[in-house]
């Protein structure tokens, strides 16, 4: 029956990660799913297809006030978070209504690459979220993705984006051999439908991934599977740790003198990523292991896990691969 089916609520819903969860827990059909869209996004085109494909829309903003939060967790079973990096801190009130009303597991923000305290700003955020969870004594998995497969290769020749982005691609870090999970964005919420609902995972932290590969792989790949072929092995641009370091820096003194400039803070959070997981190693299924995560390919060996080198072959047949990181 379906009112047997256990209700997600999820906060994020129409950005990329949020719409690959709730199009993995739709297609499962063994959910009920539910998404909170702030008032001035309800009469966007991207809630108009979350409804017309079956999920309930409840109004409301993660910073609403602690009754109106209870009020949108009514009936809720899981909550998952994939809000936006600027405001993962804000997600303390909300996890306390959930606790409150007997939400039975939350996952808060993470679905990124797994990595100790002191290297990301915004990975110490979420640690101090999952502390406060803890602490809470809410039910919760942390689950992280490693780095999406889109981001991974190198933009063909062809595309339009814009130059810096374009450059941002084809950017080798160090020797470029470094190892790193990989997963394909859509498939992220096929994981999670088995994950939310498997008992080994509660009060757990989880890795998806699909492949570990390096960048020296993958710009092979990329100039083997786009075309382009010694012309894009051409365009490759060597980036030190030194060159990364600078880059941090340069984000941060901007930072503090304006903080409000939201592209020096995204550019000190993108240089700390870099250097996690190309010159840290932060990246690998080692070092998730490590950490204690649980392994979802273990845990699920019947989920298909696409490579590399597969994924490629979709990507470099897109209108516009770069679509990912032109988005915003």
């Amino acid at each position: 029956m379906a009112t047997d089916k256990p209700t997600v609520l999820i906060l994020g819903g129409t950005g990329y990660t949020g719409q690959s969860i709730v199009d993995g827990l739709l297609k499962s059909g063994n959910f009920r799913v539910a998404v909170l869209v702030r008032p001035t996004s309800v009469t966007k085109p991207a809630t108009d297809k979350l409804k017309a494909s079956g999920v309930e829309i409840r109004v409301g903003n993660l910073t609403d006030d602690y009754e109106k939060l209870k009020q949108h967790l009514q009936g809720v079973d899981v909550l998952i978070s994939a809000v936006d990096a600027r405001v993962i801190g804000q997600q303390r009130e909300i996890f306390r209504a959930a606790k409150e009303v007997g939400v039975q597991r939350v996952i808060p923000c993470d679905w990124a690459t797994p990595g100790a305290r002191g290297v990301r700003m915004l990975t110490d955020v979420k640690l101090d979220i999952r502390e406060y969870l803890k602490e809470l004594g809410v039910g919760y998995t942390i689950i992280d993705v490693g780095w999406w497969m889109q981001l991974f290769l190198p933009f063909p020749l062809r595309s339009n984006a814009a130059p810096q982005l374009k450059e941002m691609s084809w950017s080798i870090y160090g020797t470029g051999e470094s190892r790193n999970l990989l997963t394909n964005l859509h498939h992220i919420g096929t994981w999670v439908g088995r994950i939310i609902v498997d008992p080994r995972t509660l009060n757990n932290s989880v890795i998806i991934w699909e492949d570990e590969a390096t960048q020296k792989d993958a710009h092979e790949i990329g100039a083997r599977v786009s075309g382009d072929g010694d012309a894009l092995r051409q365009k490759r641009i060597y980036v030190s740790e030194e060159d990364v370091q600078q880059r941090i820096a340069e984000g941060r003194a901007a930072f503090a003198k304006d903080p409000n400039d939201f592209l020096s803070i995204m550019k000190v959070f993108g240089s700390q990523y870099m250097l996690s997981m190309h010159f840290l190693q932060e990246n690998t299924l080692e070092n998730a292991k490590r950490l204690g995560y649980l392994d979802a390919r273990e845990l699920y060996p019947d989920i298909p896990a696409q490579s590399l080198e597969d994924y490629a072959k979709e990507f470099y047949s897109l209108p516009e691969p770069g679509v990912y990181l032109t988005r915003h």
